[in-house]
């Protein structure tokens, strides 16, 4: 990144050699995430709280042939993400790729929503992000610069009947982003955010997400680490304060829907009968 291109091929999307803090990496759109990383040449440190199941990510980090760092810990408590970093610090000796994917929510209209909810909605989307961005930061020396990716939602641009705080709280890592991406400029740190929708993940409850697009796909994990590994190193290399939506054209959709036999409405002009 501090060097012009030289020829953009596969190449530059190698990641060899850097190091990459994942969060809510246990399953779902996380673990996809590390796991692409990890491919593409990046040593790993996890973090979640079902020690289990990150446990067998890291085994499968540790197959493909790439070191990895497991923390098993609760994103909103600012001591352990210290701990964490600076055990993965202690371990690679820096770091180059932050991606805060760990957050959640539950639906409830925003007035059923007590204080001790909303604090909970707040810290977990939030202020784990900001924890990591500063216990991250400081060790993101290398002259390659590094990259923040924070997982966001389409609901941070739009409204979110149900989800209000949490839609609030993905608005806010976005704002967030566009200010720490001039702020983190001058030490070449990158910040950029990945919109998703109608994608399973462990944070998101028991939602059948099958169709719900307007492209005609079932989405997985693996669609959101594509953008991950982009982001992560020098194919984005003049990207920063910008959002890739994952989210098979149902924000650039307005409220058209698609039906079964391919065609759109909305609820101004037919309706949408199974």
């Amino acid at each position: 990144m501090t060097t012009q291109p030289t020829g953009f091929g596969p190449n530059t999307f190698d990641i060899t050699g850097r190091v990459a803090v994942i969060t809510g990496a246990a399953g779902g759109i996380g673990r996809a995430s590390a796991l692409a990383l990890a491919r593409f040449g990046a040593d790993l440190a996890i973090s979640d709280r079902d020690a289990e199941r990150l446990q067998d990510v890291a085994k499968e980090v540790e197959a493909i042939g790439r070191r990895c760092v497991v923390g098993v810990l609760d994103v909103r408590e600012t001591a352990d993400v210290e701990e964490h970093v600076a055990t993965a610090v202690a371990r690679f000796g820096k770091i180059d790729i932050l991606v805060n994917n760990a957050g959640g929510g539950f639906q409830a209209p925003f007035m059923n929503v007590n204080s001790k909810g909303q604090d909970s909605l707040i810290r977990e989307n939030f202020t784990s992000v900001t924890n990591f961005v500063r216990a991250c930061v400081p060790h993101m020396t290398s002259p390659t610069g590094g990259s923040i990716i924070n997982m966001t939602s389409i609901e941070a641009h739009r409204a979110a009947p149900g989800f209000a705080i949490y839609a609030a709280m993905k608005t806010a890592v976005m704002s967030l982003s566009k200010s720490l991406a001039l702020e983190l400029a001058p030490q070449l740190v990158r910040v950029n955010c990945i919109a998703m929708d109608v994608i399973a993940a462990p944070g998101l409850g028991d939602h059948d997400f099958t169709g719900k697009a307007v492209l005609p796909l079932n989405a997985t994990g693996e669609d959101v680490a594509g953008a991950c590994v982009y982001l992560a190193g020098d194919a984005s290399r003049f990207v920063t304060g910008s959002t890739i939506h994952v989210d098979g054209g149902n924000l650039a959709s307005a409220g058209w829907i698609r039906a079964q036999d391919g065609s759109f409405a909305t609820g101004f002009n037919g309706s949408l009968a199974e």
